[in-house]
């Protein structure tokens, strides 16, 4: 309601970012269609019409589930969008898989973002980053820094919880959407990233999809190619129903998993980070 002042609070976090966006002129917001690159995107498009782009990173690594929702939220909320083929795979530091791994993949994505800036028509680029995911490993903010992309959620202190808030606030189909990571980020380290790990990632999380109806898991692949499940501690019994048990462990079996395990700990996003302590 408009006399609450939650919602007063939230208007005027949204003015103060389309006003941010709109003396930056003309950007192109790297685009995943998840919330944050969402909320960003909604308020370059209020501030600068189309003088914004969204832009996509296409790899291996991107599942396609996600590909269609980054299409399909770029039509809802009226950018311009446009799809960069990346080729990080050939990246011998990519495929390594050390602790630095995502450095590499930003590395390629910006520097191909800047490669194409007359063609998009813009000046400055931007990312999703919000102040939360300077709390975590994340490289790819070194990378961020090196080719001069901004991050406006970070520059006016946003966190993840006023993203969701906004993303409300804006009626954004995604408000609620939950952290998708790319399928490398599945792959423990230390483990070489290669296409074909990725794609049965990517399968083995859609058999999970259509066995429950769960919104929030992982597949992991670790050394030996050994599948780790995590779904949240609530949800540990829906996996070891007698038919949903057959049907995945069988169906990982065949994507080329050597042995499929369900983690009792549950779902931790980004836990795989804990393991760099032993990489270093």
């Amino acid at each position: 309601m408009p006399d609450d002042p939650q919602f007063k609070d939230v208007a005027e976090l949204a003015k103060r970012l389309v006003d941010w966006l709109r003396d930056q002129q003309t950007v192109a917001v790297a685009w995943s269609g998840g919330v944050d690159s969402a909320v960003v995107a909604k308020a370059a498009v209020l501030a600068l019409a189309d003088q914004a782009v969204a832009v996509t990173a296409v790899s291996p690594s991107l599942a396609q589930s996600e590909r269609q929702i980054a299409v399909q939220q770029a039509r809802a909320i009226g950018i311009r969008h446009m799809e960069i083929h990346t080729q990080e795979f050939s990246r011998d530091e990519y495929r390594r898989n050390a602790g630095d791994r995502c450095f590499f993949c930003k590395d390629t994505l910006y520097t191909l973002m800047s490669d194409h800036l007359v063609d998009l028509g813009v000046e400055r680029l931007l990312n999703g980053a919000n102040t939360d995911d300077l709390k975590d490993h994340r490289p790819g903010m070194v990378a961020a820094r090196q080719h001069g992309v901004r991050s406006p959620l970070i520059e006016l202190g946003i966190d993840k919880a006023a993203v969701r808030r906004l993303a409300h606030y804006w009626k954004l189909s995604v408000a609620e959407k939950p952290a998708s990571p790319c399928l490398s980020s599945r792959i423990a380290f230390g483990v070489e990233v290669t296409e074909e790990r990725v794609r049965r990632v990517e399968l083995a999380e859609a058999c999970i999809r259509k066995l429950t109806e769960l919104r929030e898991f992982r597949v992991r692949c670790e050394a030996g190619d050994l599948a780790r499940i995590e779904v949240p501690v609530s949800e540990l019994a829906e996996l070891v129903k007698e038919d949903v048990r057959d049907d995945l462990v069988t169906r990982l079996l065949e994507l080329g998993f050597s042995n499929v395990t369900l983690d009792l700990q549950g779902f931790r996003s980004g836990n795989l980070n804990a393991a760099l302590v032993h990489l270093s």
